[in-house]
């Protein structure tokens, strides 16, 4: 029993654990989105997030490592259901992205640090090598799976819609269009992927900036459905 109590215990103070991290990155994001890297606080950070200062330092070493942690959240924040059709997840980590950027602070700080040239010293590359690996490496399956023309080199494609994406994201930020990314996202694959999936593949694929929502529930759902106790 004794045991029993004390793996009960750790498992508590392990979600506990968890929680915090994401409350201070969360918080992490809302500032860094709001004043860029240099100018962030941590004394605001921490008093958004509602821990102490020396939470945070237990989970970052400093306010650099904070940020590099917002800025690979981009990555793990999305995760869209396996499909059968391998284009149609390569098309569906753009749109689930798209719908969540203008809702998720945190999402929100990690592409604003990705862009900010302010904060120089952090490795703002490594989120687009990161998406152009995790895009690539579905494109791989794809062709192997025959849903891309022959001619199509996977990790050259992955790196000119990473590319165009970033930038029609760029676009909308500043011209304060945030919400039309779907729709923009949804246009950039309209108008590239006839040049590289096969017709039939391409006649299947859903690509209305609505799917990103429709994703997002799935996504709330399965979680929900992880989440429930088994017996």
């Amino acid at each position: 029993m004794w045991q029993t109590m004390k793996d009960g215990r750790l498992v508590g103070m392990q979600d506990r654990a968890v929680r915090t991290r994401r409350a201070i990155l969360e918080a992490a994001g809302a500032v860094f989105d709001k004043c860029g890297y240099e100018s962030a606080n941590l004394n605001e950070i921490v008093s958004l997030a509602a821990v102490s200062k020396g939470a945070l330092y237990f989970h970052f070493r400093n306010k650099e490592d904070l940020a590099l942690a917002v800025m690979h959240a981009q990555l793990s924040g999305v995760q869209p259901q396996p499909q059968m059709s391998r284009m149609q997840e390569f098309v569906d980590l753009g749109l689930l992205f798209a719908y969540r950027l203008p809702r998720d602070p945190l999402m929100r700080g990690s592409v604003r640090l990705t862009f900010d040239y302010a904060g120089r010293e952090l490795s703002q590359g490594s989120p687009y090598l990161s998406w152009i690996e995790r895009n690539a490496d579905i494109l791989s399956r794809a062709k192997a799976g025959g849903e891309l023309l022959p001619h199509v080199d996977a990790e050259a494609f992955a790196d000119l819609v990473v590319g165009a994406y970033a930038g029609v994201n760029m676009m909308a930020q500043a011209l304060g269009r945030r919400d039309a990314l779907e729709a923009r996202a949804s246009d950039l694959y309209r108008y590239l992927l006839p040049a590289v999936v096969v017709p039939a593949v391409l006649a299947s694929l859903d690509l209305e900036p609505g799917r990103g929502e429709k994703l997002q529930r799935e996504s709330e759902d399965h979680a929900g459905r992880l989440a429930l106790p088994h017996g």
